[in-house]
């Protein structure tokens, strides 16, 4: 109660005691009041107006200001000025004052003086507000201890909090990291959950959604641009460190939800807390009366703002995350632990790779897609056949029964030759089999199949005779040789005559 109303009971006849319940003060500044107010002459008459009042008491019953007490520190103070100015800490300045003066010093004396010294101001600062559906703040907060429901470990986690800035209205929910596919996933279930999204969103510069912090000219990651122009939205990040930009996410958010949902939660599986929070979420942070506001965020967003968002898209985003990778010599490269090929032209390149929910695409340095694969779990490998070398395709597809298949389709003479090589042992002759069958794509089928007859009625059965008889165009001649008809037994010498006829002259010719 100021001096005015004091003035005013103290007319309408009031007791000490009254007015020691009423204004505060004790009976002696009570009386000191009533007796001011007789010498002034304000008890009786027309009564000064309340400025003419505050006048006439500064006038002529100044306040009396407590005795100041006088800093252990104030020898020291134009020292202590000349370290501040340096830009020495208080607790460094601490320890030179010891060391220069050979004393204790006192910490919270020199906290005091630099107070003293340095005072205060409270820097001014403009609440914004925006209209519905035109703002969202996004943020992630740490949510504790989670059990993984795939170990029944407790991980760490953390709280993906979106918070529509006109309603206040929020969603949540708890992940494992802060990966672009998760950030990307979140966005994606905010928005289905609210039937649209606003115009535009406010991060900060956390490494999932901005690449280059920047108070003029901030830059986003790929994926997220990709995400805000699947939905519509514009990506407003905050300028480097000012999270106060966004305080309806970090405090009405994040830090609300830390405070009223996760305080004191044991760690429960990932299913069961999400669970929990979104029940939360609808029937406690949607239905509470706001603090700015003075309504309820869910009632507010219900009767508003979802009618104003912008529709979603007929069909849902595809999460996907951009980065770069290089093609191993095996004509592959790694993303996610899982293998994807890549045309052999490639190999030892960079490339640039899209990854999402469902595939993966891969575009060369001109930003040509130049191969699109499944996605598949960490150490499976998806090849394309056309992706290799042509002549490391058959050798890499090659089965017994796929040779023996090409051996009968070319004929008998080739299939008995082929069946010998697949059953011969101990060695394993399937890619020379393999070759065999190949070489009625460098001449012809039949040409191969009078070959490998000509090279039974001999008695051999290697690929490399065969791709001589080949070479030499034997495969055209009479397979059988001469006086096979009369059953007169066929020599093969594998000398020449001359070795023959040196050895029974005695070694002359």
């Amino acid at each position: 109660m100021d001096i005015v109303e004091v003035v005013r009971v103290l007319r309408a006849g009031a007791s000490d005691r009254a007015l020691t319940h009423l204004v505060g003060h004790n009976r002696r500044t009570i009386a000191k009041y009533r007796a001011w107010a007789e010498q002034q002459g304000l008890l009786q008459g027309p009564l000064p107006s309340a400025g003419e009042i505050q006048c006439l008491l500064a006038r002529t019953l100044p306040r009396t200001r407590p005795p100041q007490q006088t800093s252990t520190l104030a020898p020291y103070q134009q020292e202590i000025a000349a370290l501040r100015a340096q830009g020495v800490e208080m607790a460094a300045m601490r320890a030179r004052l010891e060391e220069r003066h050979g004393h204790p010093v006192s910490y919270s004396a020199v906290r005091r003086l630099v107070q003293h010294l340095e005072p205060h101001q409270p820097a001014a600062v403009v609440r914004v507000e925006v209209p519905p559906g035109s703002e969202a703040q996004v943020d992630f907060g740490y949510a504790g201890l989670t059990l993984d429901p795939a170990t029944g470990q407790a991980r760490k986690s953390w709280v993906f909090v979106l918070v529509l800035s006109w309603s206040r209205h929020l969603y949540a929910e708890v992940v494992f990291d802060q990966r672009v596919e998760t950030w990307l996933h979140c966005h994606r279930h905010a928005f289905e959950a609210w039937g649209g999204a606003p115009e535009r969103i406010v991060p900060d510069n956390l490494k999932a959604a901005i690449v280059r912090a920047s108070f003029t000219e901030p830059l986003a990651q790929r994926a997220y641009r990709e995400c805000a122009a699947h939905y519509g939205f514009l990506i407003d990040p905050t300028p480097p460190r000012t999270p106060r930009h966004k305080g309806k996410v970090e405090q009405g958010g994040v830090h609300y939800i830390a405070r009223n949902f996760l305080a004191g939660r044991a760690p429960e599986p990932l299913d069961v807390r999400t669970a929990a929070l979104w029940r939360w979420t609808a029937q406690t942070a949607g239905r509470r009366t706001h603090g700015t506001t003075k309504q309820a965020p869910l009632e507010r967003f219900e009767t508003v703002e979802r009618a104003v968002l912008r529709p979603l898209a007929p069909t849902p985003y595809d999460p996907a995350i951009w980065k770069q990778a290089t093609v191993a010599r095996d004509c592959h490269l790694t993303f996610e632990g899982a293998y994807y090929s890549v045309p052999y032209r490639l190999v030892g390149t960079a490339v640039l790779l899209r990854g999402g929910a469902r595939t993966v695409e891969i575009y060369d340095a001109e930003h040509q897609l130049v191969a699109t694969h499944s996605r598949v779990a960490a150490g499976e490998r998806q090849t394309h056949l056309r992706h290799l070398p042509a002549e490391k395709v058959p050798n890499l597809v090659l089965t017994r029964e796929d040779c023996l298949a090409q051996a009968r389709a070319i004929g008998p003479a080739t299939t008995t030759l082929v069946q010998a090589l697949l059953d011969h042992r101990p060695e394993d002759r399937l890619r020379s089999a393999g070759r065999l069958v190949r070489l009625a794509q460098r001449t012809t089928p039949a040409r191969l199949e009078h070959a490998c007859a000509r090279a039974l009625v001999f008695g051999v059965s290697d690929y490399p005779t065969i791709k001589r008889i080949l070479q030499t165009g034997l495969d055209a001649e009479t397979a059988a040789p001469s006086g096979a008809d009369s059953g007169a037994a066929t020599y093969v010498f594998a000398r020449p005559a001359e070795e023959f006829a040196a050895s029974l002259l005695g070694g002359r010719s």
